[in-house]
């Protein structure tokens, strides 16, 4: 279903090209003069969004590949020297990453949109299939760019995701050993997913193109689902669909810019932040959020093979929906039972989202059962039912009579889609984060620092200081591997200058050759090098501190965090509160008590601390006060060492924080001033069509 076009190019060239391959009459007719639906209400936007994201993740997709390390040994430091060094390298990881979950979020109102509105009914089945094949592509793409970072997460993921292929009978060990490409995880499994992960992507557009074909020659469904019969029913594609589309990609872009400026870890995993270790299992392993819910429906079968079926049912489900809701009314807004059954289906996924980040145990098992049942009951049971009993209201004659009939009630359903998907993304946020809760441990109390908030800015004097602490007291048992010396003169850091870079790398002993005689020898440090580490190996590192490798504390404030709960993990969206790793980090440090609180058992060798997980921590108390001058005049207490190495500590593990937040504000200016002019244009266009 094209437009009648009679698109004529006026430049020679451009008709010599036309004469010979009609794509400009074929993009005319498609996107200029298409008949658009006059009732389309911003639901339908997110069709654009999901346009716009697909090609901001395979354009960020292409280029993080230019850099990046597909081997076990070398991919997690590839992502971290991405971030590093690569000019605006933290901006694509950003932008890569957070772009997955809003390509998630767009993708889930859409498909919430279609099942609302009826998308899925005769004669826009194939349309409807051709989604699903799409979101599919999209779980398996984005699994394995789960993988792709190498952190503890994204190993141990791939290693319980994989194995569920074992259920099927007969052929599922083969399908995981060509999974992994051995017997485990491994550097086969993370070259093999690379390849997948590059690949699929293109194939996701490919089907797009299939799923706009198809769209194009149904028609475009309304909200109404009443089919155009009229002129006066539809508007242009372009300006009126295009500028409403552009209106509502630059909102979302508001959302997405929150997210990679402000917010970048918010729905990510801490564990990510530690480099992928075989040997040491995560207390519990949970997806990304986005997963949850099918998480849950297989957690919640005891049997493997029926919880494997099942959740890969509740996907496939979906391909049959057009034959299982067989009423005549397309739009639910007409259907007062559907709305109803509908939003509780709504609820019953957000709730299988919360129960799939909960450990596996009690009465988050029977409540996933129960839930499970809701799940299919909707698609099996429901939908089918009211298909044969549910009396729908009258629905207009046609677009043009529902236009007229506008009333204010009409935009009720999309506030209510908005509060809920606004709960739901809380809800799923805050269940991540208490999934990485540390066990075991009291919560660490706020502090207040200065790179909080989305002005923050590190204090260069508590770097210069934390940087000192650390020469003098950490430096002796952790490295800081991913930290270049010439990193202690770039702008945002402690503020050195090159000279005095330079001149604190030639205090350190590097080891490098061979040189001509083949011999390994020791210099003095230059700027381009990086912190050496005080062991040759983890072997020594565990030999010298009673069978405990002291962590490289390079990205120690972003691999740690802690429990938060609910409400606070609402509040923290909003006010940008992400300091949960430098907030742990200093109480550890001042959380060593001499005296055992009675009814606790320390193994020997370790000691107490109120805030480690567990209280037995390998380390003994680090810091004393009076253990370091300082030349400021600042005090030198336990307090303040913990205040300013933390500060030090999170500045390695982000050195272009403060670049992020400036040019955070920058491009939320610019989207603010964008969006506005969206609305307005948007306004004079839709003038005389509503």
């Amino acid at each position: 279903m094209s437009g009648p076009s009679d698109y004529q190019p006026s430049n020679p060239a451009l008709q010599w090209i036309e004469r010979r391959l009609p794509i400009l009459g074929l993009m005319h007719s498609s996107f200029v003069v298409y008949p658009t639906p006059r009732n389309l209400n911003y639901w339908w936007t997110f069709g654009a969004i999901l346009s716009f994201m697909l090609g901001m993740q395979i354009l960020t997709g292409v280029i993080l590949a230019m850099h990046y390390t597909p081997h076990a040994d070398l991919a997690f430091k590839s992502v971290e020297l991405i971030v590093r060094d690569v000019n605006y390298g933290w901006l694509l990881r950003n932008m890569h990453a957070c772009g997955a979950s809003m390509f998630f979020f767009a993708v889930y109102v859409h498909m919430l949109r279609g099942l609302y509105y009826g998308s899925y009914k005769e004669p826009r089945e194939v349309l409807w299939i051709l989604g699903v094949i799409i979101y599919l592509l999209m779980m398996a793409t984005g699994f394995m760019g789960y993988v792709l970072p190498w952190g503890q997460m994204s190993f141990w993921g791939a290693t319980v995701i994989t194995n569920l292929f074992s259920a099927i009978p007969y052929f599922g060990e083969s399908i995981v050993t060509l999974l992994w490409g051995g017997y485990s995880v491994g550097n086969p499994t993370l070259n093999r997913f690379f390849s997948l992960h590059y690949l699929l992507p293109f194939l996701i557009a490919g089907v797009v193109v299939l799923h706009v074909w198809a769209l194009h020659v149904a028609g475009q469904n309304n909200p109404d689902g009443v089919e155009p019969k009229t002129e006066k029913d539809t508007v242009p594609f372009t300006p009126h669909a295009t500028i409403k589309d552009m209106f509502g990609v630059a909102c979302f872009m508001l959302l997405y810019a929150w997210f990679i400026f402000y917010m970048p870890n918010y729905l990510g995993d801490a564990d990510n932040y530690i480099p992928a270790n075989p040997g040491v299992t995560p207390p519990h392993i949970v997806p990304e959020w986005y997963y949850l819910p099918f998480y849950a429906i297989l957690r919640s079968i005891p049997n493997k093979l029926a919880g494997v079926i099942a959740m890969f049912g509740a996907i496939i489900i979906l391909c049959f929906l057009p034959w299982l809701d067989a009423a005549k009314t397309r739009s639910s807004k007409y259907r007062p039972l559907a709305k109803q059954f509908f939003w509780i289906f709504v609820v019953v996924c957000i709730l299988l989202g919360y129960l799939g980040a909960q450990p596996p145990e009690g009465i988050y098992v029977v409540a996933g059962r129960v839930l499970t049942v809701c799940y299919f009951a909707y698609f099996l049971i429901v939908l089918p039912l009211l298909s044969r009993i549910e009396k729908p209201r009258p629905v207009p004659n046609s677009i043009s009579d529902a236009v007229l009939a506008k009333t204010g009630s009409r935009s009720t359903p999309m506030v209510s889609t908005a509060i809920v998907l606004a709960l739901a993304g809380s809800l799923f946020a805050g269940s991540v984060d208490s999934a990485k809760a540390s066990e075991g441990s009291d919560q660490p109390p706020g502090n207040k620092w200065s790179f909080s908030g989305p002005f923050g800015k590190f204090d260069r004097g508590a770097l210069q200081r934390g940087l000192k602490v650390y020469k003098e007291v950490c430096a002796s048992c952790h490295g800081l591997s991913y930290v270049a010396f010439r990193n202690l003169s770039e702008p945002g850091g402690p503020g050195y200058s090159v000279a005095q870079a330079a001149a604190f790398a030639s205090e350190y002993k590097v080891k490098d050759g061979p040189n001509d005689a083949g011999d390994m020898f020791e210099r003095a440090g230059r700027p381009a090098d990086y912190f050496p580490s005080p062991f040759p190996n983890e072997q020594a590192a565990r030999a010298a501190n009673g069978g405990a490798a002291p962590p490289d504390l390079s990205l120690i404030t972003k691999a740690r965090s802690y429990k938060r709960g609910f409400p606070w993990f609402i509040f923290d969206f909003f006010s940008q509160y992400q300091e949960q790793g430098p907030d742990y980090v200093s109480a550890v440090l001042q959380g060593f008590e001499d005296k055992v609180p009675e009814g606790v058992t320390i193994p020997e060798g370790s000691y107490y601390n109120k805030y480690f997980p567990g209280h037995a921590i390998k380390m003994p108390k680090p810091l004393s006060d009076g253990q370091v001058t300082y030349d400021d005049g600042s005090p030198t207490t336990v307090a303040q060492y913990a205040k300013d190495v933390t500060t030090f500590l999170m500045w390695t593990a982000e050195p272009h924080m403060e670049a992020r937040k400036r040019l955070g504000f920058q491009v939320f200016v610019f989207l603010i001033l964008f969006a506005g002019l969206m609305y307005f244009t948007k306004k004079k266009v839709w003038a005389s069509s509503h």
